[in-house]
């Protein structure tokens, strides 16, 4: 496997249904809402392309585009990446009595020079700031999901 390829694996569980859940995270313009630590902005330059700015806890911003592949509402979707990360992210979202179980397989390829030229050494400094993001996301999502339930 080329070092600049990457394959995460992320749990969560928060205390929702899976409605709840597949609302939030099916709606990709409230990412920069309640995952600001990560999403900078999220656009539609066209019918069914994301444009995404992100970012981690190291300097460096990507750009990258995604597009939804599948859907198994409200259970979970799939999308495409391309730009500097490329590659398929695969959200799955099952229920546990008052719970759901959440799933996120990223598995990409890093084609922004900066990350390609340095993953051979500096992997698992990008596989931690992924890690980062992704506690964050959990987070985020914790929060929104009790604001929703007190109508804030």
């Amino acid at each position: 496997m080329p070092a600049n390829d990457y394959k995460f694996v992320t749990t969560w569980e928060v205390r929702a249904s899976v409605e709840q859940v597949s609302e939030i995270l099916e709606d990709p313009f409230g990412l920069v809402r309640w995952w600001p630590e990560v999403y900078l902005s999220v656009c539609e330059p066209e019918p069914g392309v994301l444009e995404l700015h992100t970012k981690g806890w190291l300097p460096y911003r990507l750009r990258w585009f995604s597009r939804r592949t599948e859907s198994r509402h409200p259970y979970g979707f799939s999308l495409a990446a391309w730009g500097d990360l490329e590659g398929e992210g695969v959200w799955t979202f099952t229920p546990a009595g008052d719970r759901t179980h959440i799933r996120y397989e990223w598995t990409v390829r890093a084609r922004k020079p900066l990350l390609r030229i340095l993953s051979p050494v500096l992997r698992p400094i990008f596989a931690a700031n992924h890690r980062w993001a992704m506690k964050r996301g959990e987070e985020g999502l914790k929060a929104e999901l009790a604001r929703r339930a007190t109508g804030a």
